[in-house]
């Protein structure tokens, strides 16, 4: 029993020693910021914050608040400044039928939704933001983190559209583990900085790619994190970017993905 547990043990450790301080762009982890939903506190609070400290963000995108409109502008620039503006469907359906989903509309209830109708919108919102921001290459984040309908993926047949697609399952992975149509995150919701800054400090120990979802900083969303923590993480960030690669996510899917089929 000793020499099996020794040998699992060493096996545990190769694995962290594959991962060096050079395998995520040169730097030792990888670190991506991603914003759900397309709040107006985005624009007010994190678009400043971010260009503040020159970092770059990924902002999913959706309508179901009805004030895309008058935000067009400001994501215009946003993404002419580098950041990411990423999928997240017109109207953010989800699925009813499970726990705590009493806030879904009936007409945006995805339990309700055939994959085509699915599909349909997910390439309309894909028109939408290349009409804001003229970019081909796209990453996509499943509303509520649900993705099927049914027991189909209906995410399925537009692989090809998408570079990746973000999850909502909090984990860390290799960059060999990663299943790029369904990356891990860790949602945030009344996290400190220091809480925040201890994930990051995981990730540079195993060398893994640390994905943050907000909704809500520093207000607008019941799932909410406050301008206080997020001004530290994003410092603490900053001060460590010669070792933490931090990125919007289709650039940092688009490194996964070269990688894993130079490793096939």
């Amino acid at each position: 029993m000793k020499i099996v547990l020794s040998i699992l043990t060493l096996f545990a450790v190769n694995m962290i020693a594959a991962q060096t301080d050079k395998t995520w762009n040169n730097k030792s982890c990888a670190v991506v910021l991603t914003y759900d939903d397309g709040l107006n506190i985005d624009i007010k609070n994190v678009l400043p914050a971010l260009d503040s400290v020159q970092l770059k963000g990924t902002f999913y995108i959706s309508d179901y608040f009805n004030g895309l409109n008058a935000q067009l502008p400001s994501w215009k620039k946003a993404a002419e400044n580098g950041h990411e503006l990423g999928n997240h469907t017109i109207w953010h359906p989800c699925n009813s039928q499970l726990l705590g989903r009493s806030f879904v509309q009936p007409d945006y209830d995805l339990a309700t939704y055939t994959v085509k109708r699915m599909v349909n919108e997910i390439l309309a919102m894909n028109n939408l933001l290349k009409a804001i921001d003229g970019q081909t290459t796209r990453t996509f984040a499943y509303p509520c983190g649900d993705t099927k309908i049914h027991d189909t993926d209906y995410l399925a047949s537009l692989h090809q559209t998408f570079i990746a697609a973000r999850g909502v399952t909090p984990m860390m992975q290799t960059i060999d583990q990663i299943d790029l149509y369904n990356i891990g995150c860790y949602g945030i919701n009344g996290q400190s900085g220091k809480e925040m800054i201890d994930l990051v400090k995981q990730a540079q120990r195993t060398h893994t790619l640390l994905v943050f979802l907000f909704h809500g900083v520093g207000g607008e969303h019941s799932l909410n994190v406050s301008v206080n923590a997020h001004h530290e993480l994003l410092q603490y960030l900053k001060q460590n970017e010669s070792t933490i690669w931090i990125a919007p996510l289709k650039t940092v899917a688009t490194y996964i993905k070269a990688h894993q089929n130079k490793t096939k």
